[in-house]
């Protein structure tokens, strides 16, 4: 139900995202209305990605570091063209024109993001609603951390409303750039109050690092295409015990982190220390690849105490089977740590595409909801999850010209 209570009707929207592995822009359409208990419904219509052409990722990432004023007002206006060219392709794979579409949910790049004091998404809105006639919601991080919140993770919301399990505790688990958990109850329990038990956070690298050596080691490459040089690699233990001792792992959720932590300077530090305990590349991918995944298990040692009967994978990570099999392998080492004493964690590592749909489409998804529940005067956030002091609705409309 809407906050006036009258029953919401189907809305089409667009949802846009690009994230810090800085790959390129998901765009997603999908169908929502709300069930018989209010509860938003979503059927996936239609899917693209946009990648960043090579000279496209070497801006952002060059902004990300430093840059003129001008720099920065060009690179707001070139990212709201590369979101509406993202937004068009997926509106065209779903058979859709801008008469259908309800509004566009742009996320955004993200160029800085420091918890607890303020957040920036580039991706001019008016240049993705001029282009393509549709209206735009924009800017959803900033009215979180407004109001004291950390702006991150909004994917919670969706994981909660769309993703839950009907009767057990679920862990959904995104390895895009930056990896993050949300960890929610059953949805059978949602309408007692079982969402304010949700716990979200980000639990460390995504693909962010693994990606960054692989780009800084092995020219012409993006990623490590199906975990293959990670699997041809070993794994330096003196290296991935050294990164867990990062103080980010031991700070108490909420909390989040991205690029302004795994930067240029972080991934060549990690090179450098992998090569000086005698790394050759293919080593330096698989010690990326097994910290990505100790971390996540250790965050999930040390801060998910709920009994968690399955974890979901989705993102890019998701499709790396190296990745996969080295989270599995964590979870079955007690608490992550040799020597540690055991602990009974029954959970499933599953992947997303098996239970709903294409988990590449996911994060997309969850900002089309964001402007679904824009559209229809409801929060977007979990305060429980971002720390906000309550409930408020995100993003900002910019109209389309009628």
């Amino acid at each position: 139900m809407s906050a006036s209570g009258a029953a919401t009707a189907e809305r089409i929207l667009v949802g846009l995202m690009s994230g810090t592995s800085l790959d390129g822009i998901s765009a997603a359409a999908a169908r929502f209305y709300d069930d018989a208990h209010g509860r938003p419904v979503c059927e996936l219509l239609g899917y693209t990605h946009r990648e960043y052409r090579d000279d496209e990722r070497t801006r952002l990432e060059e902004a990300m570091q430093q840059g003129t004023a001008r720099d920065y007002c060009r690179v707001q206006a070139d990212v709201g063209d590369w979101m509406a060219e993202a937004a068009l392709g997926a509106m065209a794979s779903a058979g859709l024109v801008s008469r259908d579409v309800a509004a566009i949910a742009s996320h955004g790049q993200t160029l800085w993001h420091e918890p607890g004091h303020s957040t920036w998404q580039v991706g001019d809105p008016a240049r993705i609603a001029e282009r393509t006639g549709c209206d735009v919601v924009s800017d959803f991080r900033a009215r979180d951390v407004a109001a004291g919140g950390q702006g991150a993770p909004l994917v919670t919301m969706a994981d909660c409303l769309l993703f839950a399990h009907d009767t057990h505790w679920r862990a959904l688990q995104n390895l895009g750039g930056i990896g993050n958990v949300t960890v929610v109850p059953p949805a059978s329990t949602h309408a007692q109050g079982g969402m304010q038990a949700v716990r979200a956070f980000d639990t460390g690298p995504g693909v962010v690092l693994i990606d960054g050596v692989v780009r800084a080691l092995y020219r012409g490459l993006t990623y490590d295409r199906d975990g293959i040089i990670a699997a041809s690699g070993r794994v330096i233990e003196s290296v991935v015990q050294q990164a867990l001792q990062h103080p980010y792992f031991a700070a108490e959720p909420p909390k989040s982190t991205g690029r302004e932590l795994y930067s240029r300077d972080f991934i060549a530090r990690f090179i450098a220390d992998s090569e000086a305990a005698g790394a050759e590349p293919a080593d330096v991918v698989s010690t990326a690849t097994a910290l990505t995944a100790r971390a996540l298990a250790d965050q999930y040692f040390r801060f998910v105490p709920q009994p968690v009967q399955d974890i979901v994978l989705s993102g890019g990570g998701a499709h790396n089977p190296t990745l996969v099999r080295m989270i599995e392998a964590a979870f079955a080492t007690p608490n992550g740590r040799d020597g540690a004493p055991p602990r009974e964690n029954g959970a499933r590592v599953c992947i997303f595409d098996t239970l709903y749909f294409d988990g590449e489409a996911k994060e997309a998804v969850a900002f089309a909801l964001l402007g679904y529940l824009h559209l229809t005067n409801r929060a977007g956030n979990v305060p429980g999850a971002t720390g906000a002091r309550g409930p408020r609705v995100l993003g900002s409309l910019t109209p389309a010209v009628r």
